[in-house]
């Protein structure tokens, strides 16, 4: 909820949400590769925003929930098939 105006910003659609970030872009520019670097961190914070709103009824965030784990799939996806084909995973 924003300060002030009693008004909330809306959350991102879950769809909006099940495809990652290039992982490539993420970890690019950085002397350290971390594991802390999540291209998903938009549907991850999607989630604990639909959380906040609802009063933690996870039941009405379901859909938020799914996005996080497709985008999740995806990535893991990804990277193995770039590790199989020698293509740099960081």
């Amino acid at each position: 909820m924003s300060q002030g105006t009693g008004k909330s910003e809306p959350i991102t659609p879950p769809e909006a949400n099940t495809k990652p970030l290039n992982y490539r872009e993420q970890f690019s520019g950085r002397h350290v590769t971390s594991k802390f670097i999540d291209p998903c961190a938009d549907a991850s914070k999607a989630s604990m925003d639909c959380l906040n709103r609802n009063d933690y009824d996870r039941d009405a965030c379901l859909e938020y929930f799914q996005a996080y784990r497709e985008c999740k799939n995806s990535w893991i996806q990804q990277r193995k098939e770039d590790r199989r084909a020698g293509r740099p995973t960081s």
